[in-house]
């Protein structure tokens, strides 16, 4: 590749990086992410079972078993302590709000109850709430009777996510800006009291006893909650009973034993219930939530997601892996290497979750594919580009390899006619010296024939400069007309000359003076026998003008489009039986083109053409002194072919 397709290259690869980076962190993206990874986590759930909590839970049946129903809320947390006090639970977590005031007799009575049941027991976390009362967000916390038998008070607050509201992480850390306080999780809290541990801060996690439990401080210390998949037949995941079996067996209270116990609704028509990755429409209570949350701690079975950085990183590490694989390979061995960036892309994720790190899919996904597809687009029309200019480049040479032959036969039969005349037949000194002087006029000629093509070939390659020098553009077209009138004399072909003012032309004379016997000779042959060829010669506004028109077939507009293109030539011309490659006027296209001037055409079939060479030139006296005379024809020397 070149410089500006290596550009263009790498600014295609950016692009895809980019537009991967974007879509990944889009909201599509986002919630594409999200459903990979509630796919993986079912696809690979946890093996163990809870073994540290225990559900108490609050469900339909004991509301209806409970005087008062669910406005006795508090009288049936008081009952549920009671029952499972002598058990000996090792943290007991009320996952009900206890801020509202008591509204009767009845009510304080069962709020006095509750209040001497929380002091009785061991190790209480009660539950502050995060909630909306107009245009302000304010902390629920529970009354001062009962948070004087607390151990700990903490947050509640669910954080679903923000595109499909589903429960995937809870925030170990809240603030209460209003009064300068922060509240732990509820888990966390259950774990600290349980494990009998201290919380050891850090920027980047908490430090629990043995456990490091990863979170930054800035993102409010979000963990990723390892939900345990619901026993066959069981309605929760973690081991449960309800205020109401108790009621029934009172001895079932012994499951409690050691365990931390989380108290609270379970009823289908709680609010209290979210989406999970594991809910299939059915939301999960939030003390479930919790209890999950709690169970991941004990089992330290922590995931975390990967950063935006390493998301960027991987990201242009396969989008630079599938450039410099197209960059360097071409072929079958190209697309089974771009393969082999595309598979791992699908699996990593996968992989990456198995040891505990969330990857996004997205992201990686589109730039792996974006890359991979761009570089080989970019490769097939770079290589099907290349191989249509070696090709066109093959039927170049074969063409003008066939103009070069052509066009030196007359001069070679001319010589080796002359040469073998010269040796076989003894011929006098006068025929022996006008003999000599044809073979070294038409040796010099052949030399000009082919300086000329090579000329023209590295000047539209850039590879020479015009070897300039002033010259009469009415002595120039003197001298080619001299040249052609033999060959109109055949077909009775008259040549008509209307000269203007002289000209001085600065540029390369062998080269124009090829272009203006190209547009004669072209006259000529493509004129039918008794016809008139006109040549003009003018100078307009510092321009001037050798306009060459003949009588012969004529060009319509399609062709004239083509006129200039290199071996084109008409179909009329083929069909004259006159032969010819079409390249002489590319030639003389770009010799006029290196002048700085350009050529006219007008032309109807039937009526002939008008070919007219503009280049800038000068009145003779008006010429720079710095620009070198004229030089006699064969004064010049040859260059080197």
């Amino acid at each position: 590749m070149n410089r500006s397709q290596t550009a263009v290259y790498v600014f295609l690869l950016g692009a895809c990086l980019a537009v991967a980076m974007v879509a990944g962190w889009s909201t599509l993206g986002t919630q594409f992410d999200n459903d990979v990874y509630d796919f993986l986590f079912r696809l690979h759930p946890p093996e163990a079972r809870a073994e540290a909590s225990v559900i108490l839970g609050i469900d339909e049946e004991t509301f209806s078993t409970t005087p008062g129903g669910p406005r006795a809320i508090r009288a049936i947390l008081a009952e549920g302590l009671e029952r499972i006090q002598a058990a000996g639970p090792a943290v007991v977590v009320i996952d009900v709000i206890l801020t509202d005031p008591p509204r009767g007799p009845g009510e304080e009575a069962e709020d006095r109850r509750l209040e001497e049941a929380l002091a009785d027991a061991r190790h209480v976390v009660l539950t502050a709430n995060l909630v909306r009362r107009g245009s302000r967000v304010v902390w629920e916390l529970p009354r001062p009777e009962f948070a004087r038998s607390a151990s700990a008070i903490a947050h509640v607050h669910a954080d679903p996510d923000f595109f499909d509201n589903v429960v995937r992480e809870v925030s170990l850390e809240k603030i209460d800006h209003s009064r300068g306080r922060r509240f732990w999780a509820l888990s966390l809290e259950a774990y600290r009291l349980f494990r009998g541990v201290s919380i050891v801060e850090d920027p980047d996690g908490l430090q629990l006893g043995e456990v490091w439990i990863p979170g930054r401080r800035a993102e409010a210390r979000p963990m990723l909650i390892r939900y345990l998949r619901p026993p066959a037949g069981e309605p929760l995941s973690i081991p449960s009973l309800t205020v109401a079996e108790l009621r029934r067996n009172p001895g079932a209270a012994a499951r409690v034993r050691g365990k931390a116990v989380f108290f609270g609704i379970t009823a289908d028509g709680a609010q209290d219930r979210h989406m999970t990755p594991y809910s299939f429409g059915l939301p999960m209570p939030g003390v479930e939530i919790n209890a999950n949350a709690f169970e991941t701690m004990i089992r330290g079975d922590f995931l975390r997601r990967a950063s935006n950085l390493a998301t960027f990183l991987a990201c242009a590490a396969l989008t630079a892996a599938a450039g410099a694989v197209f960059w360097r390979r071409s072929g079958w061995l190209a697309y089974v290497l771009g393969g082999a960036i595309l598979l791992p892309v699908h699996v990593a994720p996968y992989v990456a979750f198995r040891y505990g790190v969330v990857f996004p899919y997205l992201g990686p996904l589109f730039a792996a594919w974006f890359s991979v597809v761009a570089a080989a687009t970019f490769q097939h029309f770079v290589v099907r580009r290349a191989l249509r200019r070696a090709a066109a480049e093959k039927e170049r040479y074969q063409k003008a390899i066939h103009f070069v032959a052509h066009e030196m036969r007359s001069p070679l039969t001319a010589i080796q006619g002359t040469s073998e005349l010269m040796g076989r037949y003894k011929l006098s000194d006068d025929k022996r010296a006008e003999m000599t002087r044809m073979i070294n006029s038409e040796s010099k000629r052949l030399a000009r024939m082919i300086q000329t093509f090579l000329d023209v070939e590295r000047l539209s390659e850039g590879e020479m400069q015009l070897r300039r020098e002033d010259f009469s553009v009415r002595s120039l077209v003197g001298i080619c007309l001299d040249r052609v009138r033999p060959l109109a004399a055949r077909k009775n072909i008259a040549i008509h000359v209307t000269e203007g003012p002289d000209a001085i032309v600065n540029g390369d004379r062998e080269l124009m003076e090829y272009a203006v016997y190209n547009l004669l000779t072209n006259a000529v042959k493509y004129s039918p026998a008794d016809t008139l060829v006109t040549v003009t010669v003018s100078l307009d506004a510092g321009r001037a003008r050798i306009s060459v028109r003949d009588q012969g077939i004529g060009m319509d507009e399609k062709e004239l489009k083509n006129i200039f293109q290199r071996f084109y030539r008409t179909k009329k011309a083929e069909a004259s039986g006159e032969t010819g490659t079409g390249i002489g006027l590319s030639i003389v296209e770009q010799i006029v083109s290196h002048h700085g001037g350009k050529v006219e055409v007008t032309s109807s079939p039937g009526q002939g053409s008008c070919f007219t060479i503009v280049v800038p030139a000068a009145v003779p006296g008006q010429v720079s002194a710095a620009v070198p005379a004229n030089e006699p024809e064969d004064a010049r020397p040859f260059r080197d072919v």
